[in-house]
């Protein structure tokens, strides 16, 4: 019915069956037809999550299934058939050419097996990689093909694969195999990165490592999220805001240098969750080289309001404190929209309500978590398009005074 992971699988197990008040109804419900626990205890956090994955594609458990939203649990995608095959992240299994792992319950998971994966077998990470060497070969994280061997590359891949089907021992066995054969024909510098990587795959597999954090909370993705909802529902209600509904929540951030390369976000949760297909950008136009944080959210929160075929929000959210929750209601305004409007400041996690109120939460309140992880997910994707256009604008400068140059 459900799979999941601990460190200490004896308060995992037993957290199920005490303070029963405090589990959501999901979790309730599993917990009535449970019959019998099966534990299978693992040496390392890495391969707890590479065995949670594997199970739950195999069996398929309905407790471990998003109710959410709709969507599939991502997956590791390797485009086998390619001469140079590229791993990719996918959320439906449709290429039949391609080998799928997983599904992974978290995409933090999922993005941290592969961040550290590919610091010991470096793979393309674009299905159209061009032919010269990019950023990530000079971080030594990606084979490009002008360059690199395709037959030394596959057999990363080979090795890459194995090791997401948790043979670890597999991996060891033939990289010290290469690892001898290279030194036999006195090739010792190879033999030496054979070696790194077996030292890592044994660092990454240890008890210590401590880089990967398993849920403790017993109860289901869903109830958490509900639960959350339910806080962030109450504390606005405590002050002054109603909001019929918690459906959708925008959060909004300006990112910029001095005012050069402004950027503006919007992200979008649903029941608690990012949708990233409902992700918007924008690029400052009214502000040139202008450091106004103020203006800038209020042309960025009137330019999405405009379109109106995009469903409006339940609330909407600001980094930022009573400035940019006054430049939030200005737009509001001038469309003549009545939508509540809160503003989450950084520096002390202080709430700023429409009435410009200040609410602070205690650390463990449910409703700071969930804006705080709104909140950080807007300044992503704002910094993230920011650092684009910025490293697009230093490229354009450069060729610039390649021209000019004698």
């Amino acid at each position: 019915m459900y799979i999941g992971k601990a460190k200490n699988l004896k308060n995992r197990v037993r957290s199920y069956f005490t303070n029963l008040d405090k589990l959501g109804p999901k979790t309730k419900l599993l917990v009535s037809k449970i019959k019998k626990i099966k534990t299978v205890t693992v040496f390392s956090e890495i391969e707890a999550l590479l065995l949670e994955a594997s199970y739950i594609k195999k069996y398929k458990p309905k407790y471990n299934t998003r109710l959410t939203d709709g969507k599939a649990y991502p997956l590791i995608r390797i485009t086998i058939k390619d001469k140079f095959p590229k791993v990719l992240v996918a959320r439906k299994t449709t290429d039949k050419k391609s080998i799928y792992f997983g599904p992974y319950p978290a995409s933090t998971a999922l993005r941290l097996v592969l961040k550290t994966v590919r610091k010991i077998f470096p793979y393309q990470s674009v299905t159209n990689h061009p032919k010269r060497p990019c950023l990530y070969y000079h971080l030594g994280l990606c084979p490009c093909a002008e360059v690199f061997d395709d037959k030394e590359y596959r057999t990363n891949i080979n090795h890459l694969i194995n090791f997401l089907n948790g043979k670890t021992k597999k991996v060891i066995k033939d990289l010290r195999v290469e690892r001898d054969r290279l030194s036999s024909l006195e090739e010792f510098e190879k033999a030496s990165n054979i070696q790194k990587k077996i030292d890592a795959i044994a660092y990454i597999t240890n008890p210590a490592y401590k880089q990967f954090d398993y849920e403790t909370n017993p109860n289901l993705t869903q109830d958490v999220l509900s639960s959350q909802l339910s806080s962030l529902r109450y504390l606005l209600s405590q002050n002054g805001i109603y909001a019929k509904k918690l459906e959708r929540i925008e959060c909004y951030d300006i990112s910029n240098t001095s005012g050069t390369n402004a950027t503006g976000s919007m992200v979008v949760f649903i029941n608690g969750e990012k949708d990233s297909s409902l992700y918007r950008r924008f690029k400052i136009k009214t502000l040139p080289n202008i450091p106004n944080d103020f203006a800038m959210m209020q042309e960025v929160i009137t330019r999405r309001l405009n379109h109106n075929e995009w469903e409006f929000p339940d609330i909407l959210i600001v980094d930022g404190g009573k400035g940019q929750v006054s430049s939030a209601l200005k737009a509001l305004i001038k469309k003549n929209l009545k939508i509540p409007v809160i503003g989450l400041a950084k520096r002390e996690e202080t709430i700023i309500t429409s009435n410009f109120k200040e609410v602070n939460l205690p650390k463990d309140s449910e409703a700071l978590y969930l804006l705080q992880r709104i909140r950080d997910e807007a300044h992503r994707f704002a910094i993230t398009y920011h650092r684009k256009l910025r490293s697009k604008t230093f490229l354009m400068q450069g060729d610039s005074l390649h021209k000019e140059s004698p």
